[in-house]
């Protein structure tokens, strides 16, 4: 007999073949949460998150946060975040969490103190050379202490001057968010150029964020586009409802595609600025059914899936879960422009490409994206039992469990590492398989 999904452990299998139906409420944002909780720290104002995130990436910051002198507090649907006294610096673990270590890096310019940043041994692998030298051209002053471009590193707060810079952002828009923010506790106005931006919905949501605390930021040029001046000065503490994840909504809504049922995703918004928000229509391009119902949104199932060629710099995080659905859809499937994806928290174009292969899929891994074939559409689709790893990337373990909905015999390894962003996954989608 197969074991719950929600009480895994190690090693989870996943029941292939099986119907989906049901309804289905998805975390907060990450991608919000953490904008929030670096804004509350440049802030030094209350701030109260309703309905944030609870996730290992928040437990993280929020952890940051009060080691950096502030006093915060967690109810079932509340973050409260009060400014105290400011330490002359610390000692900062960002675990495994890359956005806090890439947003901790520019804002700790901001911060009087003295403050040493590092994370796990996976993050010390995330490049942060661009992000620093940009910052160094601000006044900035921070030092690699072992390997150059890399954390950990030495902070010293209260350096930001301001000025102009320029950053590259081809590896991560998290640098020219990072830069924005930070740019609020400047001394000087700050003028940024932004070249080779990848994710640019991501620095969309930061520019909305920061116009929420009443962020004195402004797009230059004729369009705006990739130049920004942001004027230093105090920033607005408030209350604010943290939207669902639609990253998060992807995976549901996935498995609605793939097995042929119908779900029901509650909590995200037909409004949000959310980059991610576009794999919805991928999903309808695949033929599967998108509808918002009275402020629901709702998916259904396509008989046969179609191939699509799509460029996913935009949303990088929904590679993994397209690639598990392609084995499935008629045609061949091309997903470009992500070489920034061997940079996460494992190199997910490497991981599906060995993970799908190890299952029996039909692909071609490329230097910025994959090839898949589907190849499962007209032939019998493998069974028998594969255990597939997860490289301790969230990602990796909710697309190939997805990926397992169809394929028999998909057996999940270190099932637990849902938690860094959507730690109710295994309960939810156990929720949505019909018995």
């Amino acid at each position: 007999m197969t074991p719950s999904l929600s009480s895994c452990r190690g090693r989870c299998p996943i029941p292939g073949g099986v119907a989906i139906e049901g309804t289905v409420r998805v975390p907060p944002s990450k991608s919000l949460t953490q904008r929030f909780l670096n804004l509350a720290l440049l802030a030094r104002q209350p701030v109260v998150l309703e309905g944030p995130l609870q996730s290992e990436d928040i437990e993280l910051f929020a952890t940051a946060l009060s080691q950096a002198g502030y006093a915060v507090s967690l109810t079932d649907d509340a973050m409260e975040i009060r400014p105290g006294p400011t330490p002359e610096g610390g000692d900062l673990f960002c675990g495994n969490n890359g956005t806090m270590l890439r947003f901790l890096t520019a804002s700790l310019t901001a911060i009087p103190g003295v403050w040493r940043l590092d994370g796990s041994a996976r993050l010390r692998r995330r490049p942060l050379g661009p992000l620093v030298e940009a910052l160094g051209s601000l006044g900035g002053q921070i030092e690699y202490l072992e390997r150059h471009g890399f954390a950990p590193l030495r902070i010293s707060g209260g350096s930001l001057e301001g000025g102009r810079a320029e950053i590259d952002a081809r590896l991560s828009s998290q640098f020219a968010s990072a830069i924005l923010m930070a740019a609020t506790g400047a001394k000087q106005a700050v003028d940024l150029r932004v070249r080779s931006l990848r994710s640019a919905p991501y620095v969309d949501l930061t520019v909305d964020t920061l116009y929420r605390f009443q962020a004195g930021i402004e797009a230059l040029g004729k369009e705006g586009t990739g130049t920004w001046r942001v004027s230093p000065g105090p920033l607005e503490g408030g209350t604010w409802r943290m939207e669902g994840d639609f990253s998060a909504a992807a995976y549901p809504a996935a498995a609605a595609a793939l097995a042929g049922g119908r779900v029901r995703i509650e909590g995200v918004s037909l409004e949000s600025r959310q980059g991610d928000r576009r794999f919805l229509e991928v999903l309808a391009d695949m033929g599967a059914g998108v509808e918002w119902l009275s402020g629901t949104l709702q998916v259904t199932g396509a008989e046969v899936l179609r191939s699509v060629e799509v460029d996913f710099s935009d949303m990088p995080d929904q590679v993994p879960t397209l690639a598990a659905l392609a084995p499935y859809a008629m045609g061949t499937t091309t997903i470009a422009n992500v070489p920034h994806l061997r940079i996460k928290e494992s190199d997910r174009l490497a991981a599906m490409s060995t993970e799908l292969r190890r299952l029996g899929a039909d692909l071609d891994e490329l230097p910025d994206g994959l090839v898949v074939r589907g190849t499962w559409v007209d032939k019998p689709v493998p069974s028998g039992e594969v255990e597939v790893d997860t490289y301790g990337d969230h990602r990796i373990a909710m697309s190939l469990a997805i990926c397992g909905l169809r394929r028999p015999g998909v057996v999940v390894r270190e099932p637990e590492v849902v938690a860094k962003s959507y730690p109710s996954f295994w309960r939810d989608l156990e929720g949505l398989i019909e018995t």
